[in-house]
């Protein structure tokens, strides 16, 4: 597959012909070759978002709303093709690209409805006569940095309430699924959206610092959202800074799910299946922790043991549960976690194996903070196990990660759910639910390491807007002097 930028609503190839290749990580075969900007081709698609921004912030909301709607059937349909793409660029299984496409249309959906909402305010002036507004304005070119693990929602997270805003959004599609991320550009270009609104650049692995310090250093840059790995956050970050530019960053996460000794432990076994090994445990919101009572430790175990070793794992393209990890690199982590737990007293208690990038749902028992699983994030399908004594113990063993994005509590006390979530250094905490849950509208981030800012609904308008004072005042006012 080969595929090329987009800019100004056109296929593009980079200023000087290069192109990097993608690699399927299960069959080893090149699954796209992609085109690999350049300085100069940041050059181009900042002069055409600049140009665009200039009518499609004066569009009206019915417009936007209209695009958008329009927007959200046509990746409906295009359902297959988003799942052949994840499939071969990043291991992931069919059910999981599907999802990706579902909530995808979900929130562009959901930024259709925000046009209407990007309002303002009346502020009491001191002044007599005087009607003074907040209002809220476009900012004016958004970059759009999105990852390859959930690429359909965090490509279309990226630029779909800036877009709604009036804003025109430059999306760095990941060097692991360029395919997957410019198959988004093409449901915008079918769409309708006028050109420049949307453009969308590729880059080879080595030039993505080049390419991410020419956007930021831009003066016609005014925000910057990354969805990411805390260690890129922070340069990305760096980077903002020193150029006085906001950024929406949602980076690592460690998410517990703690089990008080009263849950209803199959309730919990279940949320902690599923927040534990979708997409291979590849999400930010992941399980990553798993801190139990130690009262229905074994009990809780037993059960968890037994249904985390009945969910195959194979290739993503046959009937399993866990596809592929994104890299051999990622892969061979999961052997140094379990290696390094195993060492200082950790027991595994299901799974493990692994074959090539393909790992086994693993659950390692009795995990202290002297392994490496308890402070790291895995971003695979090996989990830890944590053992407390007590309710306290418990929030204290959830609080001691430099992460805040999500967290559980199972409780059948929903008085008691709720003191512990509000003890819990987290964006996002679920009583009775998993980790893993994301609905457009809801305000999504994290606190701590885990970024700063929200998408979601209309937390996401501030973020995408600037609130500008506006006064209508009496020309004949007296001043002192």
């Amino acid at each position: 597959m080969n595929i090329e930028l987009l800019i100004d609503a056109k296929d593009v190839k980079s200023s000087d012909g290069n192109t990097f290749e993608r690699i399927d990580p299960v069959t080893k075969q090149i699954a796209t070759r992609a085109a690999a900007a350049t300085i100069a081709d940041v050059q181009t698609v900042l002069e055409s978002s600049q140009t665009a921004f200039k009518s499609w912030s004066k569009t009206g909301p019915t417009q936007r709303r209209t695009l958008l709607l329009k927007a959200a059937d046509i990746m409906d349909s295009y359902v297959d093709q988003f799942t052949a793409c994840m499939i071969t660029e990043t291991g992931s299984t069919g059910p999981w690209a599907a999802f990706n496409v579902s909530l995808s249309s979900a929130i562009l959906r959901e930024a259709a409805a925000m046009t209407t909402q990007i309002g303002g305010s009346i502020i009491p002036s001191n002044k007599p006569g005087t009607l003074a507004m907040g209002v809220n304005k476009p900012k004016g070119v958004c970059v759009g940095i999105a990852p390859w693990n959930a690429p359909v929602i965090l490509g279309t997270r990226a630029v779909a309430t800036a877009i709604a805003c009036g804003n025109t959004v430059i999306l760095k599609a990941s060097e692991l699924c360029p395919a997957t991320h410019r198959l988004i550009g093409k449901v915008f270009q079918d769409a309708g959206f006028p050109a420049g609104v949307l453009n969308i650049i590729t880059n080879a692995p080595e030039d993505a610092p080049a390419i991410v310090k020419a956007l930021i250093d831009s003066n016609a840059v005014k925000h910057i959202n990354f969805t990411g790995s805390t260690q890129v956050g922070r340069i990305i970050a760096k980077l903002a800074a020193e150029n006085l530019k906001p950024a929406l960053l949602e980076l690592g996460g460690k998410a517990p799910l703690i089990v008080l000794d009263d849950a209803d432990i199959d309730g919990a076994v279940n949320a902690a299946i599923f927040g534990a090994f979708m997409n291979q445990g590849q999400i930010c919101m992941s399980t990553e922790r798993l801190i139990v009572d130690e009262k229905i430790a074994d009990q809780f175990c037993a059960k968890l043991a037994a249904r985390a070793a009945l969910l195959p794992a194979g290739n993503p393209r046959d009937q399993v549960v866990l596809g592929s990890l994104v890299s051999d690199s990622a892969a061979q982590k999961m052997d140094q976690l379990i290696a390094d737990a195993k060492a200082k007293g950790g027991i595994v208690i299901a799974g493990g194996g692994r074959d090539g990038t393909i790992v086994e749902a693993t659950l390692i028992d009795h995990v202290n903070p002297q392994m490496r699983i308890y402070h790291e994030e895995s971003f695979g399908p090996v989990k830890s196990i944590i053992r407390v004594k007590d309710q306290a113990e418990a929030i204290s063993i959830a609080n001691d990660s430099q992460y805040g994005l999500s967290s559980a509590v199972f409780t059948r006390d929903i008085q008691r759910g709720m003191q512990v979530a509000e003890q819990i250094e987290s964006g996002i905490c679920h009583i009775n639910g998993p980790t893993l849950a994301d609905e457009p509208q809801m305000p999504f981030g994290g606190v701590k390491d885990s970024g700063y800012g929200r998408f979601g609904g209309t937390a996401a308008i501030a973020e995408f807007t600037d609130l500008r004072w506006v006064t209508i005042e009496d020309s004949n006012q007296h001043y002192p002097f």
